[in-house]
C-alpha cells in the first residue's frame, strides 16, 4: 500500500517489478553481462532479417549454475525467456517478440570443452561452444565430430541440439540427436537435470535427452552435452556430377549406395538456379560446369563425398570408378573429380554459398522439407508446374541433402519483382501448395531447421491432431507457467 492507504496502480507495480528483476540479474551476473536498451540490438533480429523483436534485457551467463539462477528469477517474476545461441536459426526461434517483455538468454559464454574421452569416443561441450570449435577439438585428439553445416563457424552446440540440426553428413552419421549421448538441462523451475552420461546403452526409465533435443528451448535450456566422436577417416574425396533431371539424381544416389556402401558420406544436389545465384553474387567461386543461358534450365549438379578408411589413392580410385560406370550407364552427363584439398573445399564452398547468395538476392519463401527419396522426383516435377501456374516467373532455388531426403525448396521472386511484395502476395499460397504436396507424399514440413515462429501455424494445421495434443500436454506439464520460449513451436491456443 502507498501512503494514505492507496494501492500502487498496476502500471507502476509492473515497473517496480521489472526494475527489481533487472537489479537481481545485475547482482547475479554483474552489470556488464546484463544488456539493456540499444545494447540489445544485435540480439533482436534473426539471421534472415525477417523477425525484429525488442528484448526486456539480454543476459549473458557463464555457467550452468548462473543459467539455473536466471531461470529461477524468471519463474519468480513471471518473465518469459528466449534462449539463444549463435543466432543463426532460420525460423525465428531465438528472436524475442515485439513486446519488450521477454528476456533473451544468450549462452555463448558457456563455451568450454569440459572433457574429451578418446577411449570412449566422446566429447563433453557446453552449449555455447561453436560447432567448429568442437570439430577442431575432436580433430586435435585424432578423432572426428561429423556434424557439419554451412553455419558451423558461428552456430552453437546448444542450438544444434535444440533444433536437432542435420547438415551434410546425416546420410552416414545421422542428425544431432543421433550424435548425443547425454545432456545437462535447466528446467523451467531453475533446477538442473544432470544427465551427461557417456553411455551407448542405458535403459533406466524415460530417455529425457530425446525430449529436450529438438524442443527449441520450449521445455528447458540445454547447457552442456556429451557427444559421440568417430575415428578420423584416412581419406576424403569429392566429385561433382551433372545430371539432367532430379530422377537421374535419385538413380545416381541408389547406384552410389550400392557401390560405395558406408563410405558414402555426402550426397548433395543443387539445381541450375541455385548455382546461377552463386555465380551472380560470388563470381570468384569456381563453377566446374558452364551454366546454361536459359535461366530455368533443368540440370542438376550432384556433390558426392566419399570417406575411406584405407588411403587417399584408394578413395580416389573408388570414386573415379563409380563416376566412369555412372557415365556408361547414362546416370550422369559429365563429372569432375577434385584432385586436391583446395578443390574439395571449393566444391563445398559452392554448395554452402547458396543460402548466402539467396540472402543477397533478397527475401524468399523458404521450405525445409523432407520426403521419402522415392517421392522426390515426382514432387519436384509437380511443384514446377503448379508454382509456375500460380506465380509465373518465380525462381525455384532447390538444393540440399538428397542422401537423406531433405530438400531446401526455396522460391525466389521473379526477376524485377520486389522481394517484400512477392512474399506478401504469394507466400501463403505457395506454402499451401508445397506443404499439401509434401503431406500427401508422407513427408514433413520441417526437416532440420525447426518450427520456431515461422511454421507454428503450419504445424498446427499439418501435424497429427493426437500427436499435437500430446506435445501440448508435455509443454503444460513441464512448463506450467509458460515462460520457456512461448509462441515458438506450439501456438498459444
Amino acid at each position: 500500500m502507498c501512503a494514505g492507504g492507496w494501492a500502487l496502480n498496476p502500471f507502476k507495480r509492473h515497473r517496480v517489478m521489472i526494475h527489481s528483476f533487472i537489479q537481481a540479474l545485475r547482482d547475479l551476473l554483474g552489470e556488464s553481462h546484463v544488456l539493456l536498451g540499444t545494447d540489445c540490438a544485435g540480439f533482436e533480429t534473426d539471421w534472415r532479417k525477417r523477425y525484429q523483436g525488442k528484448a526486456l534485457a539480454v543476459a549473458l551467463p557463464h555457467s550452468t549454475e548462473q543459467v539455473a539462477a536466471i531461470v529461477a528469477l524468471c519463474a519468480q517474476y513471471e518473465v518469459s525467456i528466449v534462449p539463444q545461441g549463435g543466432h543463426t536459426g532460420l525460423v525465428g526461434g531465438g528472436t524475442p517478440n515485439a513486446t519488450g517483455q521477454q528476456l533473451v538468454l544468450n549462452l555463448t559464454r558457456l563455451n568450454r570443452i569440459r572433457s574429451i574421452d578418446p577411449e570412449n569416443l566422446c566429447i563433453t561441450a557446453e552449449a555455447g561452444c561453436i560447432l567448429q570449435t568442437v570439430q577442431d577439438a575432436a580433430r586435435a585428439a585424432g578423432l572426428h565430430f561429423p556434424l557439419s553445416l554451412a553455419a558451423e563457424g558461428s552456430c552453437t552446440i546448444g542450438g544444434n541440439l535444440a533444433t536437432n540440426a542435420g547438415g551434410t553428413q546425416v546420410l552416414r552419421f545421422g542428425n544431432a540427436r543421433d550424435l548425443c549421448l547425454g545432456l545437462e538441462v535447466v528446467t523451467p523451475q531453475g533446477e538442473i537435470v544432470q544427465a551427461l552420461k557417456a553411455l551407448r546403452k542405458d535403459n533406466t526409465g524415460y530417455d529425457l535427452r530425446h525430449l529436450y533435443i529438438g524442443s527449441e528451448g520450449t521445455l528447458g535450456i540445454i547447457t552442456a552435452a556429451t557427444l559421440k566422436l568417430s575415428p578420423q577417416p584416412a581419406a576424403t574425396v569429392c566429385a561433382l556430377a551433372l545430371c539432367t533431371s532430379m530422377q537421374q539424381c535419385v538413380d545416381l544416389l541408389h547406384f552410389s549406395r550400392q557401390n560405395l556402401h558406408s563410405t558414402l558420406t555426402g550426397f548433395e544436389v543443387m539445381n541450375h538456379t541455385a548455382r546461377r545465384l552463386v555465380q551472380q553474387h560470388f563470381a570468384q567461386i569456381a563453377q566446374p560446369f558452364r551454366l546454361s543461358t536459359q535461366p530455368q534450365s533443368d540440370d542438376w549438379a550432384v556433390l558426392i563425398e566419399l570417406s575411406d578408411e584405407e588411403s587417399q589413392a584408394h578413395a580416389e580410385a573408388r570414386l573415379e570408378a563409380l563416376l566412369s560406370s555412372a557415365l556408361d550407364r547414362n546416370l550422369i552427363d559429365d563429372a569432375v573429380l577434385a584432385s586436391s584439398m583446395a578443390q574439395v573445399k571449393n566444391l563445398w564452398h559452392l554448395r554452402e554459398s547458396i543460402p548466402l547468395a539467396q540472402a543477397v538476392e533478397g527475401l524468399n519463401i523458404k521450405h525445409d522439407i523432407a520426403l521419402p527419396i522415392s517421392q522426390i522426383a515426382a514432387f519436384v516435377e509437380q511443384m514446377k508446374v503448379e508454382i509456375e501456374q500460380h506465380c509465373p516467373g518465380a525462381r525455384l532455388v532447390t538444393f540440399g541433402h538428397l542422401g537423406d531426403g531433405n530438400l531446401h525448396y526455396n522460391v525466389q521472386a521473379p526477376v524485377g519483382v520486389a522481394a517484400a511484395e512477392f512474399l506478401t502476395q504469394f507466400e501463403p499460397r505457395i506454402n499451401r501448395l508445397v506443404y499439401d504436396a509434401v503431406t500427401q507424399r508422407q513427408g514433413t514440413i520441417s526437416a532440420e531447421h525447426g518450427i520456431g515462429q515461422l511454421k507454428r501455424q503450419e504445424l498446427a494445421q499439418y501435424a497429427n491432431p493426437v500427436a499435437l495434443s500430446v506435445m501440448k500436454k508435455i509443454k503444460a506439464a513441464l512448463d506450467p507457467q509458460g515462460i520457456m520460449n512461448p509462441g515458438r513451436v506450439l501456438t498459444n491456443d
